[in-house]
């Protein structure tokens, strides 16, 4: 049975560090036995199908490959459609209307439990907030990423130490949905 993947590559093809060029990625994908690859944007999105492996091989077979190619490492993050879809019908918040720049995921590899933030005073960012989702976490930022003062506490090390963690604005959650759903 094959099933469509969404691989989420975090931290590639920003200010000139660890380029990856999706054409690449793409060749690299289908080198590795799967099919239907395609990429969305440079910032390290690509969709496939695959009738080996689950999420956590998939993961790991895709980064080693990367590391062997690219000579870099790059954390990778593989999830499936179902997965994905659950993740944009579960928003805590009311996505349809709020423009894709004030919605992030932060996707983890793996679940990550409430005690992990409890050192967080959430009324001291509203009207920011952020709710936790399985393996992910969502992001209310009114003014956008860039101006968000708890994205940048969420984003510090000591929070996601032992996590792959790789955030996606709104647009690209669902973007991300539709192409795997084909």
């Amino acid at each position: 049975m094959t099933t469509t993947y969404a691989a989420l590559l975090r931290g590639i093809n920003v200010g000139g560090n660890k380029k990856l060029p999706m054409a690449e990625l793409r060749t690299l994908l289908e080198g590795l036995g799967h099919d239907h690859v395609r990429t969305y944007l440079q910032s390290g999105q690509a969709v496939f199908a695959s009738g080996h492996g689950d999420e956590d091989s998939l993961t790991t077979e895709l980064a080693q490959a990367i590391e062997k190619r690219f000579g870099f490492t790059v954390d990778v993050i593989v999830r499936d459609h179902a997965y994905l879809k659950a993740i944009a019908d579960n928003c805590p918040f009311p996505a349809a209307e709020l423009e894709g720049k004030q919605l992030h995921v932060t996707y983890y590899s793996v679940p990550v439990a409430e005690d992990r933030f409890a050192e967080f005073d959430r009324s001291a960012y509203l009207p920011e907030e952020f709710r936790l989702g399985d393996r992910a976490l969502y992001l209310y930022a009114p003014d956008g990423l860039g101006r968000s003062k708890l994205a940048a506490e969420l984003s510090r090390p000591r929070l996601n130490k032992g996590l792959i963690a790789t955030s996606r604005n709104w647009n690209t959650v669902v973007k991300l949905v539709e192409m795997t759903a084909s």
